[in-house]
């Protein structure tokens, strides 16, 4: 793929860090130049809006072009992630990222004494500790690591920092561990950022915890790939929650790699509510027998938004269970795509996977796709997937109408009941407060008048 001006290897090797980094970089820059662009007419990228991506409008983070004001580094001070550290309450530890860049982290007495460690990959001097870690059950599955596409490499090659969280084995953590990344300026910029966020999640045999991560942004141009590895290991539970609230002129492209162990849980929920350009692409692979997954997700979009999940349940293992719930709404001129896949690898005997996408569409402008697949290698496994696109039912609609209701507040609470299943559904109870907020304070412009 053609590098923009602006993407060179001069900005990559003036980024700093370590050497292994810094060679990494220059590597991953080889990688992406050796890449053919994507294209909608590939399966990946079949629907979204990527033709309309101009790599050549924005600068890499951290480069001398993309030098200014930084926004401000208290994250009570933008008002989402405020709200977000209200809700959640009582925490067990706190990583601010401005650009991608780790500017400070705490954690508490009672997560500091299990071992837990929360820092910088930048303070792995000699190499990529915490990048072998997450990728250890790969090699020991005997799986070959997840398929990257291009926007990965790019990830790589303009890497300034990443968060690392790992939890050591039979570690309880008693209450979340919050992830808040404060992304681009809040004033209006000529060029846009580019940011590439990266968190690396290590839950350790046994261990148990709570992962909330927050993306930020304000109103100017930005693109943002934010891409996230966890690896869940055997017997561990992790509850890892992401909420996107970007801003307008924001375009996203994310990544969630997951791979979970021997009789291993991970619980998955994510919230995509702003933004111009939402993807998330979310890979969980089960590698170990009696591994579970419950992957949910929830998206709002009015105006011209777009909000584009892509999903593989992976089962490489017997007896492995993952359950995927995915529903939105979309209002305007705003759309949605859904593309998912449930794959059973030889030798998944005794695996159940269920996929559920369901979707409202509010207005005659707005649109929904929804594409379900199986691929099947195995004769012992049990699979569904159930997909829906439909408007607001007219006798919901007519109930409340008839007791007096408004329509544009019958229409407010039918949106409120959609997703209040979901909401329960959360394993975070500040979560569940949080998206039911801040859904609510954006129902007000996404109705059918929208």
């Amino acid at each position: 793929m053609q590098l923009p001006a602006s993407f060179t290897a001069g900005v990559a090797r003036s980024l700093g860090g370590p050497r292994w980094l810094a060679e990494r970089r220059l590597e991953a820059l080889e990688e992406f130049a050796a890449s053919p662009p994507p294209v909608v007419d590939e399966d990946m990228w079949r629907y979204s809006r990527i033709s309309e991506l101009d790599l050549g409008q924005f600068v890499p983070s951290g480069s001398d072009a993309a030098a200014g004001l930084p926004p401000a580094l208290e994250a009570d001070a933008w008002p989402e992630s405020a709200a977000l550290l209200e809700h959640v309450g009582e925490r067990s530890g706190l990583a601010l990222v401005v650009d991608g860049v780790l500017v400070s982290f705490e954690l508490s007495a009672q997560a500091g004494a299990t071992g837990t460690v929360l820092r910088s990959v930048l303070d792995d001097p000699r190499r990529s500790v915490a990048f072998d870690q997450v990728t250890r059950l790969n090699r020991a599955s005997g799986y070959e690591e997840h398929e990257p596409d291009v926007f990965d490499h790019l990830a790589d090659a303009f890497l300034r920092d990443a968060v690392v969280l790992s939890v050591p084995a039979r570690a309880r953590i008693d209450h979340p561990i919050v992830i808040v990344h404060l992304l681009g300026s809040r004033r209006a910029a000529e060029m846009g950022e580019a940011v590439f966020a990266r968190t690396l999640v290590d839950i350790g045999e046994a261990a148990e915890a709570t992962v909330i991560e927050l993306l930020v942004s304000g109103d100017g141009p930005l693109l943002v790939v934010p891409i996230v590895d966890i690896a869940v290991g055997d017997g561990a539970v992790l509850s890892y929650n992401a909420i996107q609230e970007l801003g307008g002129g924001a375009w996203q492209l994310a990544h969630q790699r997951i791979r979970a162990g021997r009789d291993a849980t991970i619980r998955t929920f994510t919230a995509s509510l702003g933004g111009e350009y939402a993807r998330f692409r979310t890979e969980s692979v089960l590698a170990g027998q009696g591994g579970n997954a419950e992957l949910l997700a929830a998206y709002l979009g009015d105006g011209t938004q777009t909000h584009d999940f892509r999903t593989l349940q992976e089962h490489a293992a017997p007896r492995t269970k993952s359950n995927l719930v995915f529903k939105g709404a979309v209002g305007g001129t705003a759309r949605s795509v859904y593309s998912g896949l449930i794959r059973m690898r030889h030798g998944a005997k005794g695996a159940d996977a269920f996929q559920t996408n369901r979707n409202l569409v509010l207005s005659d402008g707005a649109h929904a796709d929804s594409v379900p697949n199986l691929d099947i290698e195995e004769n012992d496994v049990r699979c569904s997937h159930a997909s829906a696109v439909g408007q607001i039912d007219r006798e919901q609609r007519f109930y409340l109408e008839s007791r007096g209701v408004p329509p544009a507040v019958a229409e407010r609470l039918i949106l409120l009941g959609f997703f209040e299943d979901l909401w329960a559904r959360i394993a975070a109870p500040g979560v569940r407060i949080h998206l039911a907020a801040a859904v609510a304070a954006r129902l007000d412009g996404v109705t059918s008048g929208s």
